[in-house]
């Protein structure tokens, strides 16, 4: 940012005005989260968070009188997780293996099962990923999903099938997948 302009978002807070630092105060949590599940990590998600709680506050005058102004924030915070993938696209990804899983009798195979799927979704492509993430863990339509990532409904669907399909078999025969769902026009799409 410029010299007079805020240098962080704690600044940002400060210095504006009380309804949007009611808001942050209120919302943080479940915007961390939403962000975390699109980025796949703390650090990044609490990134993208204050890049889009910055973009959000300079617009805030004309953003607090919309009805859902969360939803504008979480639209920013898909859109900003979407451009730093976007940019890291050429970086090299982590590939270790974890250590050698437990039998099936153990009583942490859920949050192994759980594990696996986090790191199996985090290698899908960044657009893959944040379709099945905004389908699955957010609920959002298609329609939705193509409004929040700025790309066309068919985008949407094929994105969450190649996803699926590498999900399926990245986890291999033992995952039957996400529910089925049904788009908007009632048909399934799971």
């Amino acid at each position: 940012m410029t010299d007079a302009g805020p240098e962080t978002l704690q600044d940002l807070v400060r210095s504006g005005d009380e309804p949007f630092r009611s808001f942050v105060l209120a919302r943080r949590d479940a915007l961390l989260s939403h962000a975390h599940l699109l980025t796949g990590s703390r650090e990044a998600a609490e990134d993208v968070l204050q890049t889009a709680l910055v973009r959000t506050a300079l617009a805030w005058p004309r953003v607090r009188n919309q009805a859902d102004p969360e939803g504008y924030v979480r639209v920013v915070i898909s859109r900003t997780a979407a451009s730093a993938w976007r940019r890291r696209r050429w970086r090299e990804r982590p590939t270790a293996e974890p250590p050698d899983r437990p039998d099936g009798t153990d009583p942490t195979r859920e949050v192994d099962e759980r594990d696996a799927m986090w790191r199996a979704l985090a290698v899908l492509p960044p657009r893959q990923r944040a379709v099945l993430v905004l389908r699955y863990y957010e609920g959002l339509s298609e329609a939705e999903i193509a409004t929040v990532l700025g790309c066309a409904r068919g985008t949407v669907k094929s994105q969450a099938a190649k996803g699926l399909d590498r999900l399926r078999r990245t986890l291999g025969s033992a995952a039957e997948g996400p529910p089925e769902r049904r788009s908007d026009d009632g048909r399934s799409d799971g």
